[in-house]
């Protein structure tokens, strides 16, 4: 085989991942559900295709997102000029939660695979993090004598509430329109980032008011 052949294939080869990648990338810009038999028939392959340049669809959606997310700078933008921490946090659910909703299928199709193999975890984007950091930065420079163990509970407890899990267990299971689903999660978010931030500093004073 001459180099022009051998060239010739990794293109082809190239060529057919690419096709691959962007047929997922736009399917799960739709919301509908994502498989990897649909991402084939999009991209003009064969599943078996498919399945020999991705061993399983998480795999192909974690590189097809890529791009696709927001930073916590551009997700904030709306509220950049404020440091109330309890405005940025409603501002971070929403954000998170709408941007679930555009992409549903794909959310969904990542929540399945680590629920069966727990250990894959780690390659769900994780966008929720790196908002409620952003969201409660102000509130972690602005007072000295706030518990650092109070602020490092509430990130843990935003990140169960402000979640593509929690949303679905609103409108799945508990038959929510996703707006009045949204509505919930939004209070209770800040429901929780009031009531912590509020508590008495250490000098017996309130923390924030």
């Amino acid at each position: 085989m001459g180099p022009q052949s051998t060239t010739g294939r990794v293109n082809q080869k190239l060529r057919t991942r690419t096709a691959i990648v962007r047929a997922a990338a736009e399917l799960s810009r739709t919301g509908q559900e994502v498989t990897m038999p649909e991402v084939a028939r999009a991209a003009l392959v064969s599943e078996a295709t498919a399945y020999r340049y991705f061993p399983d669809l998480v795999s192909l959606l974690r590189e097809a997102v890529v791009g696709q997310l927001p930073t916590p700078d551009e997700a904030l933008a709306p509220v950049a000029g404020s440091t109330d921490p309890v405005e940025r946090v409603a501002a971070a659910t929403e954000f998170l939660l709408r941007h679930v909703l555009a992409r549903q299928g794909v959310v969904r199709a990542m929540i399945a695979a680590t629920v069966v193999r727990p250990g894959e975890a780690a390659a769900r984007p994780g966008l929720r993090f790196g908002l409620i950091d952003h969201a409660l930065a102000p509130a972690a420079q602005d007072d000295p004598a706030r518990d650092p163990g109070a602020l490092a509970q509430l990130r843990r407890d935003l990140a169960v509430v402000v979640s593509a899990e929690a949303l679905f267990s609103l409108t799945d299971l508990h038959g929510l329109d996703p707006e009045d689903a949204i509505a919930s999660i939004v209070h209770t978010a800040t429901t929780l980032t009031r009531s912590t931030l509020a508590a008495p500093g250490a000098d017996g004073t309130p923390a924030a008011r």
